[in-house]
C-alpha cells in the first residue's frame, strides 16, 4: 500500500514539488515522481496481485511499468497533492489490469497458434479470475452513473489494495464514510452483477 511513513516523510515535500512541476507541464517531473515512489507503487501492485490469489503473467514490476506508461501518455495531469496521486494511481492500476485481462482473453480465444490445454482445471480457474475482473470493471461503469465516489472507493480498495485510512485521506472523507461507501458499493455491485 502506498504509505508515506518513515523515510518517505522526508520525501513528502519532494512529492508536492514534483506534482506542482507536473501541473506546470514539466514532463520530467513524472519520471522523478515515479523514481521517488517506485517502491510504494510496487507495494500497491504486489498487494493487488496477491489479492487475486492466482497465477498471472502480470507481475509487480510490469504492473508498475505499465501504470507509468499510462501516466506518461496521458498528457497534462492535474494532481494537486499525494491524495489525488493515490486516487489517480488506483484508477490507472485498474485500467492496466483490465487491459491485461482483455488482451490475455483475446489471445486465449484465437490467433494463429493452436492452443492445447493440458490441465483444464488450471485454465478454468485463471479464466474465472479474469472474468471476475472484467465483470467488476463493467459493473463499475454502471455504478459510476449512480455515485462516482463509490467507484473511486472500489478502485482504491479492489484494484490498488489501499486501506480505509489511505482511501479516506485520498477522498477527503472520514474512515467511517469509506466503510459505509464500501458496504454500499458491495451491495450495489452484487445487484448489478446478478442481473
Amino acid at each position: 500500500m502506498l504509505r508515506f511513513e518513515g523515510a518517505n516523510k522526508v520525501a513528502m515535500p519532494q512529492v508536492t514539488t514534483l506534482l506542482q512541476r507536473l501541473r506546470g507541464n514539466d514532463r520530467s517531473a513524472i519520471d522523478e515522481l515515479f523514481t521517488l515512489l517506485y517502491d510504494d507503487l510496487r507495494r500497491i501492485a504486489r498487494s493487488r496481485l496477491a489479492a487475486n490469489g492466482r497465477q498471472t503473467l502480470l507481475d509487480t514490476s510490469l504492473l508498475v511499468h505499465e501504470a507509468y506508461l499510462k501516466f506518461v501518455n496521458v498528457g497534462q495531469l492535474n494532481l494537486n497533492d499525494r491524495e489525488h496521486f493515490l486516487a489517480y494511481a488506483a484508477s490507472t492500476l485498474r485500467s492496466v489490469v483490465v487491459d491485461f485481462v482483455r488482451k490475455r482473453g483475446a489471445e486465449q480465444r484465437g490467433g494463429d497458434v493452436d492452443h492445447v490445454t493440458l490441465n483444464t482445471e488450471v485454465a478454468q480457474s485463471v479464466g474465472a479470475c479474469d472474468d471476475e475482473i472484467l465483470a467488476v470493471h463493467e459493473a463499475l461503469t454502471v455504478l459510476a452513473q449512480i455515485d462516482p465516489r463509490l467507484v473511486k472507493v472500489v478502485e482504491m480498495r479492489y484494484f490498488a489494495g489501499l486501506s480505509e485510512v489511505e482511501i479516506a485521506a485520498a477522498l477527503g472523507v472520514s474512515e467511517r464514510t469509506v466503510r459505509r461507501d464500501w458496504e454500499r458499493s458491495r451491495l450495489l455491485l452484487a445487484d448489478i452483477l446478478s442481473t
